[in-house]
């Protein structure tokens, strides 16, 4: 992408390209298992609901065109995962190759890391996602598990993939920082 690909956050404006982006990935692939691809108002309150948090949700963006989306969520609801969050890429199919996924991942991390958390899980659909396993293996994650079969999407059941990557020291000293607010 070189110069002209720019890692912003994502704006209110910015709802319909995340909507077309995440609802190709919906009908065509397994990396969420959501089947209805949500409208571009119900992606602008899922994306309010995360910046509402103080959590990270950025898109790669190149001359106006948005590219692709990334973003940290609460991981669970329950207080002890307060230290933890899940992320989610997703790049257009037009982009995808490109190093899009990458550079919004790596911008994700960083902001997780400043905020004090301590673990981003990756919970990726399908075991054969060669290039989100990829991706997050490039940027340190380690393999946790794999969970045979859980969705069945497409006509067939799908895996899930877990992945896990330390940030602030992981789990070698007590956390200095007051985590996400889950309430």
């Amino acid at each position: 992408m070189g110069d002209a690909m720019i890692v912003r956050d994502a704006l209110e404006r910015d709802a319909e390209a995340l909507a077309a982006i995440y609802g190709h990935h919906v009908l065509h692939g397994f990396g969420t298992f959501e089947e209805v691809p949500p409208s571009a108002a119900e992606m602008a309150a899922r994306r309010a609901a995360i910046v509402g948090r103080g959590l990270p949700y950025l898109v790669a963006e190149a001359e106006g065109q948005v590219l692709g989306f990334a973003y940290a969520g609460p991981f669970r609801p329950r207080a002890a995962y307060r230290y933890t969050v899940e992320d989610s890429v997703y790049v257009a199919p037009d982009a995808a190759g490109r190093g899009v996924g990458k550079a919004m991942l790596q911008a994700v991390l960083i902001s997780c890391e400043a905020l004090g958390l301590r673990q981003v899980v990756a919970v990726i659909g399908d075991s054969g996602n060669a290039a989100s396993i990829g991706l997050h293996r490039s940027l340190g994650f380690q393999h946790a598990g794999v969970g045979k079969g859980l969705g069945y999407k497409h006509g067939r059941w799908v895996d899930t993939v877990w992945m896990q990557k330390p940030l602030n020291g992981g789990t070698g000293t007590e956390p200095d920082a007051p985590g996400l607010s889950l309430g």
